[in-house]
């Protein structure tokens, strides 16, 4: 017979074997029988169906952030499409720091989409955008469940929200870049990790850090060491194997566009680690950087994912070590990418969704800070205002990130938008020539060239570094080793057009200086296409960073996108 075992008195020592990790299972019954049987938290339709949507309106709505976007991804994804496309000196087979195993997995949507809507590229662009916006739901969708069965609903719900809203997330999502491929690793291995599958959580770091961004591998470290620690064997096997893989399948397919036996990941690891790295020719910035930026695209919520060591003393059952481990890369990561000299925004997307992950942690233990540690379960007044805290912390995160996202958005989405209107007036001919000056940077993409402009040409307004030069398919296209190109970022003397008579069209921002543009002389060029553009200059700080009601466009400066037509004499 079994024995009945007596109850503990309040005397009793304390238990001294190590407690398991926490879980919302640990969480006391209600004595309403409301927690009879496993809460499985969230399901997957909520998050699904979220995520979603915003992630299409931003596939649909996003500006292009980084001229980087356009010119090392976008347009060599065009070049193997349409055979055409600027190329960058890393596309050099000189160099090869690219990896064009990334671009053949846009490839694989860009492919039937370009098939399927014909001379319409437009679309494709934003196939392919769905296509990234898609990855992005999957990843993300499975961290929100994996938090809610870890965590509860609550924590769940917070990071939900704010994966959808944050600034930072609604436009890294859908960006072409190495570095929100790494985001949406870094999200699906989180979740593995948390539903105790580490040897797939390693797998995806990998692919992740091969496939997407190799630099991101500092970001993954400690999840990765964690888990070899937890199950070395066969997180060891599948980490080698999926790296093995990956690696080979990209030299191959570097082999196959380069025409030489290369490995695009280690000559950029190299180029910027080990030698011969001069990021700074590209510009440097302070060691603030990220910290204005984050804040810039998270607010309060960037402030609150900082905080989260801070209060791991006190949610130290619930959160150690296993979110613990899960949101350090935040601290690593940031302290990294601060100390060195070239900064951009994009170097941060990785750790975007646990950005919004620790910040939830910190809001959902905004009680646990007032709580008497003898009465736990006790409802003070101020666990009660903490309570009350929680859901004015996450509207006012995500108000001001709306009004951070509706800013970007209507104050510089006319690059993009202009481009488009370049459909509407092709009687002006095939073979015109399209031309950009100090405008270069905004280039949408090829996608939004159509077929009656024979060629994108730019201006020398001045600028004196390296410009992308086309493709050049008699010097063997993608294997090409041009002369003109070099990694000193010295300009070259084809990247010009030297005679702007040639121009057909014109791309030209007017803002209000003191010096004409070419744009201006109303003789030679009609406007037939302008869109508003927030002028930075002199638009106060506030008012462009924040969309503020009834002040916003009262208080900002705007300049004129244009695209003009050459008059014909």
């Amino acid at each position: 017979m079994a024995t009945r075992q007596r109850r503990a008195w309040t005397s009793d020592p304390p238990e001294t074997a190590s407690s398991p990790a926490y879980t919302k299972v640990d969480k006391p019954e209600r004595s309403d029988g409301e927690n009879e049987g496993v809460d499985r938290g969230l399901g997957w339709l909520l998050p699904l169906l979220c995520l979603g949507m915003l992630r299409h309106m931003s596939a649909t709505s996003n500006i292009i952030h980084d001229c980087d976007e356009v010119f090392n991804y976008w347009e060599p994804l065009h070049y193997l499409l349409y055979k055409s496309g600027f190329q960058t000196w890393e596309y050099s087979s000189q160099f090869a720091l690219r990896s064009y195993l990334y671009i053949l997995l846009h490839k694989l949507v860009g492919w039937p989409a370009a098939w399927w809507f014909g001379e319409e590229k437009v679309k494709v662009f934003y196939a392919v955008r769905i296509f990234l916006a898609g990855l992005s739901v999957i990843s993300d969708a499975a961290l929100v469940v994996a938090l809610s069965r870890k965590y509860g609903k609550r924590l769940a719900s917070y990071a939900l929200a704010m994966l959808c809203l944050a600034s930072g997330c609604f436009f890294a999502s859908t960006s072409f870049l190495p570095s929100s491929f790494s985001m949406y690793a870094m999200s699906l291995s989180s979740a593995l990790f948390l539903f105790n599958k580490p040897a797939m959580a390693v797998s995806v770091a990998a692919t992740g850090v091969i496939l997407g961004w190799p630099f991101s591998i500092l970001a993954f470290l400690p999840l990765t060491i964690y888990s070899l620690v937890k199950s070395f064997k066969p997180v060891f096997l599948t980490g080698v194997v999926t790296s093995i893989v990956l690696m080979v399948l990209s030299v191959l397919v570097d082999y196959d566009y380069y025409k030489k036996w290369t490995s695009s990941v280690i000559n950029l690891l190299v180029y910027n680690v080990l030698g011969g790295g001069e990021s700074h020719l590209y510009g440097t910035e302070g060691a603030s950087f990220y910290l204005r930026n984050g804040f810039n695209n998270f607010n309060l919520c960037f402030v609150f994912a900082l905080l989260f060591l801070a209060i791991l003393p006190v949610a130290k059952k619930k959160y150690a070590p296993e979110l613990l481990i899960v949101v350090s890369p935040v601290y690593l990561w940031i302290a990294f990418m601060s100390l060195q000299p070239h900064k951009e925004e994009r170097f941060l997307y990785p750790i975007y969704p646990l950005i919004c992950v620790a910040a939830s942690a910190v809001i959902e233990s905004f009680p646990d800070l007032f709580r008497d540690k003898y009465n736990p379960n006790g409802t003070s007044t101020l666990v009660k205002i903490a309570k009350i805290l929680r859901p004015l912390a996450l509207g006012l995160i995500l108000c001001v990130s709306h009004a951070r996202t509706f800013s970007l958005i209507n104050g510089y989405s006319a690059p993009i938008e202009i481009y488009k209107h370049l459909d509407y007036h092709d009687d002006a001919g095939p073979g015109s020539v399209l031309c950009v000056g100090s405008e270069w940077h905004r280039f949408p993409s090829s996608f939004f060239i159509p077929d009656y402009v024979s060629q994108v040409r730019w201006l020398d307004d001045g600028f004196t570094g390296l410009l992308p030069i086309p493709f050049n398919s008699s010097l063997g296209g993608t294997s090409a080793a041009p002369s003109y190109f070099n990694n000193k970022n010295k300009a070259s003397e084809r990247q010009y057009l030297k005679d702007p008579e040639q121009c057909t069209l014109l791309i030209e921002l007017q803002l209000q200086r003191p010096y004409p543009t070419r744009g201006s002389d109303m003789s030679t060029w009609e406007i037939v296409a302008a869109l508003p553009y927030l002028d930075r200059e002199l638009s106060p700080p506030l008012h462009r960073s924040f969309f503020i009601p009834n002040q916003w466009q009262q208080k900002n400066v705007f300049g004129q996108y244009r695209l003009l037509r050459r008059i014909q004499k």
